[in-house]
């Protein structure tokens, strides 16, 4: 579909969740806007979807009004559907049906930040390649564990396209119009968003270790990484030193001088997160999350957890089930279909 530069004007619908990612969405329809200023025709046009046709509020509390309700739309060339924060929380038998009804018609189904979630809910990754944010890929492969999901910024996978999220959508958006209607108009479009690179499929969603962390050193960097690929079977110290040939002192030593922490203390830390992540994105058992995160008991697990977060997991999991959505209170603003918070 986006192989025929004669298939014009291709028509993209989104379908907005509730709570989806802002950025997400607009890195992905600017670049049609964009597609049809440069090229100075109409190579592309946009519907947006609701489940109802009510305005759809997204995480940053801005409120986008659909052009139609998802009853009312029979057939698509191209669905993606727009998630973000909390996206087991909106999952929708509504949205199944809808989604179904598109594969039926023969449509390409895309994904942008956690939209994949609601895909592979409904069935529709099955035998597929995809990609979802960082931040929910532990949570994904624990709930979808027959997917192959990957790091990537976006995958493409016949007639499933799925993205990451962020200003990945941009990247994604501007391959798929450079391979319908050629590179010089991705690279013009890239240029007016004052985006250097195009980034490919292929290109891993976080910052390098030494970006993120802010430090060079090659060793502690390998340690690092051999933490951050084992978190749920831990290796010990004295392995970990060995594999980076130092010793256990000198590891010590790099920690605390890079990093203000222990091996162990910057381990669990990171095993911790982990397992908070699994908590608020997953229905997983309190145990199995504990196990999926290097702990051998329970017991132990909700210790460490109380510890560095201050309150049990137990308590963390029905804390985020009792909070509220986010920005319920809107007022109209002079912005035709937008609104915003007070």
């Amino acid at each position: 579909m986006f192989d025929d530069p004669g298939d014009v004007p291709l028509q993209i619908d989104f379908l907005l969740v509730p709570d989806f990612s802002m950025m997400a969405f607009t890195s992905a329809v600017e670049p049609l806007r964009a597609a049809n200023r440069l090229a100075e025709r109409e190579l592309y046009r946009w519907r947006l979807l609701s489940r109802d046709g009510q305005p759809v509020q997204a995480s940053n509390g801005i409120a986008v009004v659909p052009s139609a309700p998802i009853a009312d739309v029979m057939r698509s060339r191209v669905t993606f559907v727009v998630s973000g924060v909390d996206v087991q929380r909106h999952l929708d038998s509504q949205d199944t049906v809808f989604l179904r009804r598109m594969v039926r018609s023969g449509a390409v189904l895309g994904a942008l930040c956690t939209g994949s979630y609601i895909l592979a809910a409904a069935g529709l990754l099955a035998g597929r390649r995809c990609t979802i944010h960082w931040e929910n890929l532990g949570g994904f492969v624990e709930d979808f564990p027959d997917i192959t999901v990957s790091p990537d910024i976006y995958e493409i996978d016949r007639d499933r396209v799925t993205c990451s999220g962020g200003t990945a959508a941009l990247d994604m958006m501007l391959f798929l119009i450079g391979r319908q209607h050629g590179q010089a108009l991705a690279n013009g479009i890239s240029e007016q968003f004052i985006h250097d690179r195009i980034r490919e499929p292929h290109a891993h969603q976080r910052m390098e270790l030494r970006s993120r962390l802010g430090i060079s050193h090659p060793k502690l960097i390998d340690v690092i990484s051999n933490m951050e690929a084992n978190l749920e079977e831990p290796i010990s110290q004295t392995e970990l030193a060995e594999q980076a040939n130092l010793s256990t002192r000198q590891l010590e030593r790099l920690f605390r001088k890079y990093l203000q922490a222990t091996p162990t203390r910057y381990y669990l830390n990171l095993r911790l997160q982990r397992a908070r992540n699994l908590l608020l994105q997953t229905s997983m058992s309190i145990l199995s999350v504990a196990l999926a995160s290097g702990f051998v008991s329970a017991s132990h697990f909700s210790k460490c957890y109380r510890e560095c977060f201050g309150r049990t997991p137990r308590a963390e999991r029905s804390l985020r089930q009792a909070t509220p959505a986010p920005f319920e209170a809107e007022r109209t603003t002079g912005i035709p279909g937008f609104t915003t918070l007070p």
